[in-house]
């Protein structure tokens, strides 16, 4: 593995692997060290066990609290259950704060009290005021890391100030325009203060109306302003309107990746932070109960089968040609359903639309039913030259297609407003809604008119 070599290069695990079954170990320490922070936390990630102890054993002791911020939950206790305490409390004092509050409250209680006494009282006053706030809200998101100035002073002034500063924070796009007090009052854009008269007052340039967000707002709603509005960066204020912090959009990133891998898990019964390499016996618990929610569900639907076992005895077509039905309609409910999660997260479905949405998706499940039970229906009678059985299949699968419709847009609606996570369950359910309703309305009309 070369030093600087790039990790979202496609080799550099394998790479890594046969450095380390070589032992070429002084090789490995020397990449490591020239790699960022975030590079050598996704490759601890890609590795198994042994060998993510082998690397972070080389990681360089300076990089560690960084390397450590951007970790999974699981992965970050698999590294952190390797450490001793000291090891810990010294990766710790590298940390930014904000980091460290999250990793903070996942250690056992005497680290984290060992940890709070080796930080400086600035640092310890910092770390108290973010984990005040709630987690999943804008407080746990934001830096104190803000340059802010009076509206009194010229732009000129503002600039020589700023001259003075060997650098300035990550993405500051503006400055906080605050009073004595720090009460908020505005935002001065960098590029107005650069093309501005240096003889003008901050009151006179800055912007009133910038976006603003309180530091009890939920990150996923920070998100979306983030989205909307192409922002940067925004002042986070608290209830009474004193500027505490910023939000930058490298911290929305984050946020945003994490919502789009809760629901790509979750829709699996999966937890968001699970370790694709975590330990046998804990990975299959959390999967087992899923596998038995499912478990369930399918019972339920072979027991709506076994009410129709004697039109199944006479026509064994209907065995053969069952799946089809219940098949279509859970894709076509899957493809509504994600819409509508999707549509509920970015906080584009309300009371005023939802019978609109729903009649939409009514008619789009019933064209798209007409359409496919006329090409099945031929194709059933050209494989068993029984028009009635032909005619079933296609009234079915209308039927179906419009019955997934509307679940689509009905199971997470309602799960939404049970507070309950759409993403989570909503598939579990509309899968067995599919598969009974397909089975109900095959085999119910097979035998009304079949037998």
């Amino acid at each position: 593995m070369e030093p600087g070599q790039e990790l979202l290069s496609e080799s550099i695990v394998e790479l890594a692997l046969a450095d380390l079954e070589a032992g070429r170990y002084e090789q490995v320490h020397d990449a490591l060290q020239e790699m960022h922070p975030a590079d050598i936390a996704h490759l601890l990630e890609a590795l198994p066990p042994s060998n993510r102890k082998d690397i972070w054993n080389l990681v360089p002791t300076e990089l560690e609290g960084e390397i450590i911020s951007f970790l999974h939950d699981e992965a970050r206790n698999s590294i952190l259950d390797q450490m001793d305490s000291g090891e810990i409390v010294a990766a710790a004092e590298n940390m930014e704060i904000e980091d460290l509050a999250d990793v903070i409250e996942t250690l056992p209680e005497d680290i984290s009290e060992s940890i709070m006494q080796a930080l400086d009282d600035d640092h310890r006053r910092r770390l108290e005021e973010v984990q005040s706030f709630d987690e999943g809200t804008a407080g746990r998101l934001m830096s104190a890391d803000v340059m802010s100035v009076r509206e009194h002073v010229s732009l000129g002034v503002v600039l020589r100030w700023l001259r003075r500063h060997d650098s300035l924070p990550p993405h500051t796009d503006a400055l906080m325009v605050i009073a004595d007090d720090r009460q908020y009052l505005g935002k001065l854009d960098m590029a107005d203060l650069v093309t501005g008269n240096p003889e003008s007052i901050v009151r006179d340039v800055m912007r009133t109306d910038a976006e603003i967000v309180m530091t009890d707002m939920p990150v996923t709603d920070v998100a979306k302003l983030f989205e909307r509005r192409d922002l940067i960066s925004v002042a986070t204020l608290d209830e009474y309107g004193y500027l505490l912090g910023r939000i930058t959009i490298d911290d929305v990133v984050d946020v945003i990746l994490e919502e789009a891998d809760r629901v790509v898990m979750n829709s699996a019964g999966l937890v968001e932070e699970e370790d694709l390499f975590a330990p046998v016996v804990p990975s299959a618990k959390r999967r087992g109960v899923w596998l038995g929610i499912n478990l369930v569900t399918v019972f339920l639907a072979a027991w709506v089968i076994g009410q129709f076992e004697e039109v199944l005895d006479k026509i064994v077509a209907l065995a053969v040609l069952m799946p089809v039905v219940a098949s279509m309609g859970g894709i076509a409910g899957s493809q509504t359903l994600t819409l509508t999660i999707r549509g509920l997260a970015l906080d584009q479905i309300h009371h005023s639309n939802i019978r609109w949405l729903a009649s939409k998706e009514l008619l789009v499940g019933a064209l798209n039913g007409m359409v496919w039970a006329i090409i099945v229906s031929i194709v059933a009678f050209l494989w068993f030259r029984d028009e009635g059985i032909a005619l079933i299949i296609g009234l079915a699968m209308v039927l179906n297609l419009i019955a997934a419709a509307l679940s689509g847009v009905a199971i997470p609606v309602l799960l939404d407003k049970m507070n309950i996570d759409p993403a989570l369950s909503g598939a579990v359910i509309l899968t067995t809604v599919t598969d009974i309703i397909g089975f109900l309305s095959f085999l119910g009309l097979a035998s009304v008119f079949l037998l």
